[in-house]
């Protein structure tokens, strides 16, 4: 544990470090685009900021190639290699996209080479546990496409998120911690070596999360662009790839006991399956509802709008904090929920603790469309949007929202695109209303 602690600090510190002049090298190099018509924030900020994490992810590797436990995952496989390599493709498409917007359709195509070349190299998987069946292997054909499948949704739930300030290094941070103690306790408990590149995955990730986020909450000084958000979403989907094809469920021993234990031990076996999926809940679900909605219009998958889960949440009232705040609090919630139950499914308290914690979760997305009022003896103490008016007394005039320009150079009044006060929407001023 102690290896993989220091690989994490080493990472969060090189990305930390290259960040500051990172960011002034996207200044210089003019990677600061225009505002959008879809973006939250209000002022020009530049991206790149995938390039210090790249080199997070480097130094991470480097550090652990040197410790004496961690260097046997890299003697007896060849699955850091095989990320390093598809990790270096996908960085290096996502700095020429965020210089000069690259195709969407050249992007799909880069990041299905990238996962090719780490299968290749033997990142794949090789067997899937199916409930009520069994191992059951797969042909070279079967799992290349899987795998390339996987590294493809991925990589784009992460992208298709990143778009509030530190929304998708957050996420990822939070789905990388779940899924660090989920491969250590395979490696570590039952003593199996083929999960270790997990573990280590992992950890990098969570470095360059924790590097990277100082700098990107809110207000953000730069941005990860596609050259982070890719790298990040590559990261995670070779650690599931690597614990889901690698890990051979039989060598957990996990058939003793009478008939209903057995069901009960092997939840482990088919968390696999199950655990790649709720890390990227929220993601995928996001990915999933940008896809329909889109084609639902007759546009294409790829093109941007405002219509993701955070630009919901900015619409409905929340602030730009809140609203990263409880994207947080939902991947924590499923991520953590199905690494609780693979520890101990027949814990009934572990279903209420996920059903009342959704409860809390639920109150706190409706919480804007309450007006809460202070008792008359607390009058004094709290904001004024929170008192009392008296009865006959006239109401506060509704002060005109300025205008801001659009991409296009319309001017719309800012309550109209759901967005008010500086960088998103808050709930402290008035509600952004529609026109008439």
């Amino acid at each position: 544990m102690r290896e993989y602690l220091l690989t994490l600090c080493v990472t969060a510190a090189v990305t930390y470090l290259l960040t500051g002049p990172v960011r002034k090298f996207a200044i210089v190099a003019g990677a600061m685009p225009e505002i959008r018509a879809r973006d939250v924030h209000r002022e020009p900020t530049p991206r790149l900021g995938g390039i210090a994490m790249f080199f997070g992810l480097c130094a991470g590797m480097l550090v652990a190639d040197h410790l004496t436990n961690l260097n046997e995952v890299f003697e007896t496989s060849n699955e850091p290699r095989a990320l390093l390599s598809g990790a270096a493709l996908i960085w290096l498409i996502g700095v020429l996209d965020d210089k000069f917007e690259i195709d969407a359709l050249i992007k799909l195509g880069a990041q299905m080479i990238a996962a090719g070349v780490m299968v290749v190299q033997g990142l794949t998987i090789l067997w899937l546990p199916i409930p009520g069946v069994g191992n059951v292997a797969l042909t070279q054909w079967q799992g290349t496409l899987l795998t390339v499948a996987l590294v493809v949704i991925t990589i784009n739930a992460v992208n298709f998120v990143d778009g509030l300030d530190g929304l998708a290094a957050g996420m990822v941070c939070i789905a990388s911690a779940a899924f660090f103690m989920y491969a250590y306790r395979i490696w570590y408990s039952y003593g199996i070596e083929a999960a270790a590149p997990a573990s280590l995955f992992a950890a990098i990730l969570m470095g360059m999360c924790v590097g990277f986020l100082p700098h990107n909450m809110h207000p953000a000084r730069i941005f990860m662009g596609d050259s982070g958000s890719m790298l990040i979403g590559l990261v995670l989907a070779a650690g599931a790839i690597s614990v889901t094809g690698q890990v051979d469920p039989d060598a957990m021993q996990l058939f003793s006991g009478s008939e209903r234990n057995a069901v009960h031990q092997m939840v482990p076996v088919y968390i696999p399956l199950l655990m790649p999926l709720t890390i990227i809940a929220i993601p995928a679900a996001d990915l999933i509802l940008a896809i329909v909605r889109r084609t639902w219009r007759g546009q294409s998958p790829f093109a941007a709008d405002r219509g993701h889960l955070h630009h919901r949440l900015l619409e409905v009232g929340h602030s730009h904090s809140r609203a990263v705040l409880i994207m947080y609090f939902w991947s924590a919630l499923i991520a953590f929920g199905a690494l609780a139950y693979s520890v101990n499914s027949a814990s009934m308290w572990i279903v209420l603790g996920v059903v009342a914690l959704s409860a809390i979760g639920l109150g706190l997305l409706l919480l804007p469309r309450f007006t809460p009022r202070a008792p008359l003896w607390a009058q004094r103490i709290v904001p004024p949007r929170y008192r009392r008016r008296a009865v006959g007394a006239p109401a506060e005039p509704e002060q005109e929202a300025p205008a801001t320009e659009q991409e296009h150079g319309d001017r719309v009044p800012a309550g109209v695109s759901g967005v008010s006060g500086v960088n998103g929407a808050t709930a402290v001023g008035p509600r952004s209303r529609l026109p008439r």
